[in-house]
């Protein structure tokens, strides 16, 4: 079934670019909302999980367990670096886990096996503000 393009889903995909990195939802809601956008909490909420569906947007879950989204940039399956203090997220290449999580489900008699990484840390603008602090 063919899910509907309302306005409001557009205003969360937009808002969602606007933000340049990822975000949760209720800092996009905060976002909308300030905006005097009208849209509720649980249509961010919907809309969101139907733009990572759809491959329009990435998801992931920080390391606090909050699921955080941005718009996506890359089509297909990649990893990320992402910035703990400022966000900034680079798309990366990953190979090796690639290769080591075909072997290791294979290993293990696993078939059709999905993995996510990302990789938490500082950026090196980040690194070094917190060295010269």
């Amino acid at each position: 079934m063919a899910q509907r393009n309302t306005w409001q889903r557009e205003r969360v995909r937009e808002a969602l670019a606007d933000a340049g990195g990822f975000v949760s939802a209720q800092a996009l809601y905060s976002a909308l909302r300030d905006d005097n956008t009208g849209i509720g909490l649980a249509t961010v909420y919907r809309a969101l999980a139907s733009l990572a569906s759809n491959g329009d947007a990435d998801s992931l879950q920080s390391p606090e367990g909050e699921s955080l989204y941005r718009a996506c940039s890359s089509d297909g399956h990649h990893h990320h670096l992402i910035c703990r203090r400022c966000g900034l997220t680079v798309e990366i290449a990953a190979t090796d886990v690639e290769q080591w999580a075909r072997t290791t489900a294979a290993a293990h008699g696993f078939t059709e096996a999905e993995h996510v990484v990302d990789i938490f840390g500082l950026c090196a603008s980040c690194s070094a503000a917190r060295e010269g602090s």
